[in-house]
Protein backbone atom coordinates (compact mmCIF):
# COMPACT_ATOMS: atom_id res chain seq x y z
CA UNK A 1 0.00 0.00 0.00
CA UNK A 2 1.87 3.14 -0.78
CA UNK A 3 1.76 5.99 1.62
CA UNK A 4 -1.12 8.26 0.95
CA UNK A 5 -3.16 5.07 0.48
CA UNK A 6 -1.86 4.04 4.18
CA UNK A 7 -2.38 7.29 5.62
CA UNK A 8 -6.11 7.42 3.72
CA UNK A 9 -6.97 4.16 5.80
CA UNK A 10 -6.07 5.37 9.16
CA UNK A 11 -7.67 8.77 9.15
CA UNK A 12 -10.59 6.14 7.76
CA UNK A 13 -10.53 3.69 10.66
CA UNK A 14 -6.94 1.58 9.74
CA UNK A 15 -7.11 -2.01 9.71
CA UNK A 16 -10.96 -1.66 10.04
CA UNK A 17 -11.33 0.56 6.70
CA UNK A 18 -8.48 -1.75 5.13
CA UNK A 19 -10.95 -5.02 5.56
CA UNK A 20 -14.27 -3.49 4.30
CA UNK A 21 -15.50 -3.60 7.72
CA UNK A 22 -16.81 -0.30 10.09
CA UNK A 23 -14.58 0.91 12.96
CA UNK A 24 -15.74 0.70 16.48
CA UNK A 25 -16.31 4.11 16.47
CA UNK A 26 -18.53 4.14 13.22
CA UNK A 27 -20.30 1.35 14.82
CA UNK A 28 -21.07 4.02 18.53
CA UNK A 29 -22.50 6.57 15.87
CA UNK A 30 -24.71 3.96 13.92
CA UNK A 31 -26.09 3.14 17.48
CA UNK A 32 -26.67 6.58 18.16
CA UNK A 33 -28.69 7.65 15.21
CA UNK A 34 -30.48 4.15 15.57
CA UNK A 35 -31.39 4.98 19.18
CA UNK A 36 -32.90 8.08 18.13
CA UNK A 37 -34.60 6.57 14.83
CA UNK A 38 -36.38 3.94 17.47
CA UNK A 39 -37.49 6.57 19.92
CA UNK A 40 -39.36 8.30 17.30
CA UNK A 41 -40.37 5.05 15.69
CA UNK A 42 -41.93 4.46 19.05
CA UNK A 43 -43.59 7.76 18.87
CA UNK A 44 -44.96 7.14 15.98
CA UNK A 45 -48.37 5.00 16.88
CA UNK A 46 -49.14 4.61 12.86
CA UNK A 47 -45.73 3.02 11.96
CA UNK A 48 -45.77 1.12 15.15
CA UNK A 49 -49.34 -0.34 14.18
CA UNK A 50 -48.07 -1.58 10.39
CA UNK A 51 -45.00 -2.74 11.96
CA UNK A 52 -46.33 -5.07 14.56
CA UNK A 53 -50.02 -5.61 13.70
CA UNK A 54 -50.17 -5.52 9.34
CA UNK A 55 -47.76 -8.58 9.15
CA UNK A 56 -50.44 -9.93 11.34
CA UNK A 57 -53.04 -9.33 9.33
CA UNK A 58 -51.31 -10.28 6.26
CA UNK A 59 -50.59 -13.29 7.43
CA UNK A 60 -54.20 -13.84 8.09
CA UNK A 61 -55.42 -13.27 4.73
CA UNK A 62 -52.48 -15.55 3.12
CA UNK A 63 -54.11 -18.38 5.50
CA UNK A 64 -57.40 -18.05 3.98
CA UNK A 65 -56.25 -17.58 0.14
CA UNK A 66 -53.92 -21.20 0.86
CA UNK A 67 -56.63 -22.54 2.34
CA UNK A 68 -58.07 -22.47 -1.24
CA UNK A 69 -55.27 -23.80 -2.97
CA UNK A 70 -54.39 -27.38 -3.96
CA UNK A 71 -50.93 -27.65 -2.43
CA UNK A 72 -50.90 -31.54 -2.93
CA UNK A 73 -47.41 -32.31 -5.12
CA UNK A 74 -45.70 -28.91 -4.01
CA UNK A 75 -44.78 -30.43 -1.23
CA UNK A 76 -45.80 -28.46 1.62
CA UNK A 77 -48.60 -27.98 3.70
CA UNK A 78 -50.71 -24.83 4.60
CA UNK A 79 -49.17 -24.32 7.65
CA UNK A 80 -45.45 -24.42 5.91
CA UNK A 81 -46.61 -22.10 3.26
CA UNK A 82 -48.20 -19.56 5.68
CA UNK A 83 -45.36 -19.55 7.79
CA UNK A 84 -42.57 -19.33 5.47
CA UNK A 85 -44.44 -16.96 3.43
CA UNK A 86 -44.88 -14.68 6.73
CA UNK A 87 -40.88 -13.92 6.50
CA UNK A 88 -41.37 -12.80 3.60
CA UNK A 89 -44.76 -10.21 4.71
CA UNK A 90 -42.39 -8.88 7.98
CA UNK A 91 -39.58 -8.31 5.62
CA UNK A 92 -41.17 -6.50 3.22
CA UNK A 93 -43.77 -4.45 5.29
CA UNK A 94 -41.68 -3.39 8.23
CA UNK A 95 -38.53 -3.17 6.32
CA UNK A 96 -39.77 -1.74 3.03
CA UNK A 97 -42.87 0.22 3.64
CA UNK A 98 -41.81 1.32 7.23
CA UNK A 99 -38.30 2.72 5.83
CA UNK A 100 -39.42 4.94 2.79
CA UNK A 101 -41.64 7.42 5.01
CA UNK A 102 -38.36 7.63 7.56
CA UNK A 103 -36.04 8.68 4.87
CA UNK A 104 -38.72 10.76 3.15
CA UNK A 105 -39.40 12.45 6.24
CA UNK A 106 -35.55 13.08 7.30
CA UNK A 107 -34.93 14.31 4.15
CA UNK A 108 -37.78 17.19 4.38
CA UNK A 109 -36.69 17.86 7.67
CA UNK A 110 -33.09 18.49 6.63
CA UNK A 111 -31.85 15.97 9.11
CA UNK A 112 -30.42 14.02 6.46
CA UNK A 113 -28.55 17.09 5.54
CA UNK A 114 -27.43 18.50 8.89
CA UNK A 115 -26.30 14.70 9.94
CA UNK A 116 -23.30 14.90 6.77
CA UNK A 117 -22.21 17.90 8.14
CA UNK A 118 -20.46 15.40 11.13
CA UNK A 119 -18.91 12.28 11.36
CA UNK A 120 -21.15 10.13 9.92
CA UNK A 121 -20.67 8.68 6.27
CA UNK A 122 -23.79 8.19 3.88
CA UNK A 123 -23.87 4.68 5.02
CA UNK A 124 -23.74 4.67 8.44
CA UNK A 125 -26.56 7.11 8.24
CA UNK A 126 -28.29 4.82 5.72
CA UNK A 127 -27.69 1.80 8.10
CA UNK A 128 -28.40 3.63 11.38
CA UNK A 129 -31.82 5.09 10.32
CA UNK A 130 -32.36 1.50 9.33
CA UNK A 131 -31.46 -0.31 12.59
CA UNK A 132 -34.62 -0.29 14.18
CA UNK A 133 -37.04 -1.87 11.54
CA UNK A 134 -34.09 -4.38 10.99
CA UNK A 135 -34.43 -5.49 14.26
CA UNK A 136 -37.81 -5.28 14.89
CA UNK A 137 -38.11 -7.44 11.64
CA UNK A 138 -35.45 -9.75 12.88
CA UNK A 139 -37.76 -10.08 16.49
CA UNK A 140 -40.60 -11.00 14.01
CA UNK A 141 -38.94 -13.19 11.98
CA UNK A 142 -37.44 -15.32 15.22
CA UNK A 143 -40.90 -15.47 16.92
CA UNK A 144 -42.48 -16.74 13.45
CA UNK A 145 -39.93 -19.35 13.36
CA UNK A 146 -40.37 -20.37 17.12
CA UNK A 147 -44.10 -20.67 16.80
CA UNK A 148 -43.87 -22.66 13.74
CA UNK A 149 -41.86 -25.11 15.56
CA UNK A 150 -43.17 -25.04 19.15
CA UNK A 151 -47.27 -24.57 17.92
CA UNK A 152 -47.57 -25.35 14.40
CA UNK A 153 -46.02 -28.56 14.27
CA UNK A 154 -43.54 -27.12 11.67
CA UNK A 155 -40.18 -28.71 11.46
CA UNK A 156 -37.53 -26.85 12.56
CA UNK A 157 -35.21 -24.92 10.35
CA UNK A 158 -33.33 -27.65 7.70
CA UNK A 159 -30.35 -25.22 7.04
CA UNK A 160 -30.55 -22.31 9.48
CA UNK A 161 -27.09 -20.57 7.72
CA UNK A 162 -29.61 -20.51 4.40
CA UNK A 163 -32.33 -19.40 6.34
CA UNK A 164 -29.67 -16.31 7.84
CA UNK A 165 -28.69 -15.62 4.60
CA UNK A 166 -32.13 -15.44 2.99
CA UNK A 167 -32.92 -12.99 6.15
CA UNK A 168 -29.99 -10.56 5.77
CA UNK A 169 -29.63 -10.29 2.06
CA UNK A 170 -33.75 -9.25 2.86
CA UNK A 171 -32.27 -6.74 5.32
CA UNK A 172 -30.06 -5.09 2.60
CA UNK A 173 -31.74 -5.74 -0.51
CA UNK A 174 -35.02 -4.01 0.92
CA UNK A 175 -33.35 -0.99 2.57
CA UNK A 176 -31.58 -0.31 -0.43
CA UNK A 177 -34.89 -0.45 -2.21
CA UNK A 178 -36.62 1.49 0.13
CA UNK A 179 -34.11 4.66 -0.08
CA UNK A 180 -33.83 3.67 -3.70
CA UNK A 181 -37.92 4.93 -3.62
CA UNK A 182 -37.56 7.79 -1.54
CA UNK A 183 -35.57 8.94 -3.65
CA UNK A 184 -39.00 9.41 -5.95
CA UNK A 185 -41.09 10.34 -3.58
CA UNK A 186 -42.26 13.64 -2.64
CA UNK A 187 -43.80 13.63 0.80
CA UNK A 188 -43.89 11.13 3.25
CA UNK A 189 -47.79 10.78 2.31
CA UNK A 190 -46.98 9.73 -1.01
CA UNK A 191 -44.98 6.93 0.35
CA UNK A 192 -48.07 4.32 0.40
CA UNK A 193 -48.48 5.49 -3.31
CA UNK A 194 -44.61 4.97 -4.58
CA UNK A 195 -44.24 1.67 -2.16
CA UNK A 196 -47.75 0.13 -4.01
CA UNK A 197 -45.91 -1.52 -7.20
CA UNK A 198 -43.20 -3.32 -5.35
CA UNK A 199 -45.27 -4.22 -2.52
CA UNK A 200 -48.45 -5.83 -4.51
CA UNK A 201 -45.58 -7.86 -6.96
CA UNK A 202 -43.82 -9.02 -4.12
CA UNK A 203 -47.85 -10.00 -2.05
CA UNK A 204 -48.87 -11.88 -5.16
CA UNK A 205 -46.26 -13.16 -7.36
CA UNK A 206 -43.34 -13.42 -5.37
CA UNK A 207 -44.54 -16.86 -3.32
CA UNK A 208 -45.62 -15.35 -0.08
CA UNK A 209 -49.23 -15.83 -0.58
CA UNK A 210 -49.45 -18.25 -3.52
CA UNK A 211 -46.71 -20.52 -3.85
CA UNK A 212 -44.76 -20.78 -7.35
CA UNK A 213 -45.21 -24.39 -7.29
CA UNK A 214 -49.06 -23.74 -8.23
CA UNK A 215 -49.16 -21.15 -10.94
CA UNK A 216 -48.50 -22.10 -14.73
CA UNK A 217 -44.89 -22.59 -15.53
CA UNK A 218 -44.23 -19.65 -17.69
CA UNK A 219 -45.89 -17.67 -15.00
CA UNK A 220 -43.92 -19.00 -12.15
CA UNK A 221 -40.71 -18.12 -14.30
CA UNK A 222 -41.60 -14.79 -14.46
CA UNK A 223 -42.26 -14.03 -10.61
CA UNK A 224 -38.59 -16.12 -9.98
CA UNK A 225 -37.31 -12.67 -11.52
CA UNK A 226 -39.00 -10.75 -8.70
CA UNK A 227 -36.31 -9.20 -6.32
CA UNK A 228 -38.39 -10.72 -3.25
CA UNK A 229 -39.17 -14.15 -4.98
CA UNK A 230 -35.27 -14.83 -4.63
CA UNK A 231 -35.46 -14.23 -0.75
CA UNK A 232 -38.97 -16.20 -0.31
CA UNK A 233 -37.03 -18.95 -2.10
CA UNK A 234 -34.04 -18.50 -0.01
CA UNK A 235 -35.89 -18.44 2.84
CA UNK A 236 -38.32 -21.04 2.28
CA UNK A 237 -35.55 -23.54 1.74
CA UNK A 238 -33.31 -23.24 4.22
CA UNK A 239 -36.48 -23.48 6.56
CA UNK A 240 -38.14 -26.74 4.70
CA UNK A 241 -36.07 -27.30 2.09
CA UNK A 242 -36.81 -28.49 -1.22
CA UNK A 243 -34.77 -26.90 -3.49
CA UNK A 244 -31.91 -28.74 -5.65
CA UNK A 245 -28.47 -26.86 -5.83
CA UNK A 246 -29.23 -25.51 -9.55
CA UNK A 247 -32.16 -23.68 -8.15
CA UNK A 248 -30.33 -22.54 -4.73
CA UNK A 249 -27.57 -21.00 -6.86
CA UNK A 250 -30.17 -19.05 -9.11
CA UNK A 251 -32.19 -17.64 -5.87
CA UNK A 252 -28.98 -16.49 -4.72
CA UNK A 253 -27.71 -14.96 -8.20
CA UNK A 254 -30.97 -12.64 -8.13
CA UNK A 255 -30.99 -12.13 -5.14
CA UNK A 256 -27.29 -10.72 -4.72
CA UNK A 257 -28.01 -8.85 -8.28
CA UNK A 258 -31.05 -7.36 -6.92
CA UNK A 259 -29.41 -6.35 -4.28
CA UNK A 260 -26.85 -4.67 -6.25
CA UNK A 261 -29.04 -3.00 -8.22
CA UNK A 262 -30.80 -1.35 -5.42
CA UNK A 263 -27.25 0.16 -3.85
CA UNK A 264 -26.56 1.48 -7.30
CA UNK A 265 -29.38 3.29 -7.64
CA UNK A 266 -29.17 4.44 -3.71
CA UNK A 267 -25.83 5.68 -5.29
CA UNK A 268 -27.01 7.14 -8.34
CA UNK A 269 -30.19 8.67 -7.39
CA UNK A 270 -30.88 9.22 -3.22
CA UNK A 271 -31.90 12.83 -2.26
CA UNK A 272 -30.15 13.97 0.68
CA UNK A 273 -32.00 17.60 0.38
CA UNK A 274 -35.71 18.61 0.24
CA UNK A 275 -37.12 18.01 -3.10
CA UNK A 276 -39.45 21.15 -2.83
Amino acid sequence: MSVTGAEGATKSGGLWSVLGLPSPSAWRRMRALARAELTLLLRNRTAVFVSLAMPVLMMGATSSTVGELDLEGTGFSAGEVVLTGGLGIVLVLVIYTGLIPTYVARREERTLKRLRTGELTDGEILVGSAAPAATLALAQCVILVACGVLAFDVSAPRSLPLLLVGIVLGFVMLTALAAATAAFTKTVESAQITSMPLLMVSLVGSGLMVPLEVMPDAMAAVCRVFPVTSLTELMRDGWLGGLDGTERLRALVVAVAWTAFAVFAVRRWFRWEPRH
